[in-house]
């Protein structure tokens, strides 16, 4: 898997502008980068969520952003329509947008487990990219794996891959990957906030106060995988560099191994693998 390299091109009006089917936290996540990053103005993206809630904090969040009654009118003047939805709700969101969209438009799911060829089947066209991304996006720091029919123009898939990098990394795999993809990067997240909470407890534990044992948690987590991401190292060479013999980190290392950490972590992923194949079906 390589990070996408991305190309730039001017835009037209018409295909500048974009629909959210759906106006969750990770729709919110994409509107946010897009503006920020000066790829989109908030007057070029249309949402429709029947939710108020979900509306309310669009509109608290991107000032100007438009909002359609349902799906078809969202999706009726959008050159990428963007499909945001929880799984068991794609089928219906599909139906109701699938009449309205444009010959050349272009289907951009965002639905765990829902293949190419249903999505394709769903919407009624062929052009369609499938995308995991994961909650880090909110901050500008997720991770987002790409496949696409290949009815998808070059570049249309080349727009949605910039609109992609405003909120992170980008990486393209063979659709076979996705569900794999989804356990450990799509769900990772919640892993990772279950193990700085567990480190967090720790430190409690052995007489931290919460709020600094927090910190030290979550930073010395951020820290780490800057450190990797930087040298290029593998795990495996960190951490048997601060495992000195007879102390701290591999008496801890030890526990952690006489628990099994490792193999529920790899239980996790594939586990939450199998689940995204199930929800597909």
């Amino acid at each position: 898997m390589s990070q996408a390299t991305l190309s730039t091109g001017a835009q037209t009006p018409q295909s500048r502008a974009i629909a959210m089917i759906g106006g969750g936290q990770m729709a919110l996540a994409l509107a946010e980068g897009f503006c920020r990053a000066g790829l989109l103005q908030p007057t070029d993206i249309t949402v429709h969520d029947p939710v108020p809630a979900a509306r309310e904090r669009l509109a608290g969040r991107v000032p100007g952003i438009h909002f359609a009654d349902n799906g078809a009118t969202a999706a009726a003047a959008a050159r990428i329509v963007f499909l945001a939805v929880k799984p068991q709700q794609a089928s219906a969101a599909c139906r109701e947008f699938a009449a309205a969209l444009a010959a050349d438009a272009v289907v951009v799911s965002i639905v765990a487990g829902l293949t190419l060829h249903n999505l394709a089947e769903l919407a009624g066209t062929p052009r369609i990219i499938r995308v995991m991304p994961n909650t880090p996006c909110l901050v500008g720091r997720g991770v987002s794996v790409v496949c696409r029919t290949p009815e998808v123009p070059a570049g249309d898939l080349a727009r949605v891959l910039e609109l992609l990098a405003a909120v992170g990394r980008v990486h393209e795999a063979d659709e076979t990957l996705m569900d794999a993809v989804t356990g450990l990067s799509g769900s990772g997240p919640g892993f990772v906030a279950l193990l700085v909470e567990a480190l967090a407890d720790g430190g409690v534990k052995a007489g931290l106060p919460r709020s600094l044992a927090l910190a030290l948690a979550t930073e010395t987590l951020s820290g780490t995988a800057a450190l990797l991401e930087q040298t290029g190292e593998h795990p495996a060479q960190i951490k048997d560099r601060v495992s000195s013999p007879g102390g701290t980190t591999i008496a801890g290392l030890a526990v952690l191994e006489q628990r099994g950490v490792r193999g529920a972590l790899i239980d996790a992923v594939v586990t939450a693998a199998a689940r995204a194949r199930e929800l597909g079906k």
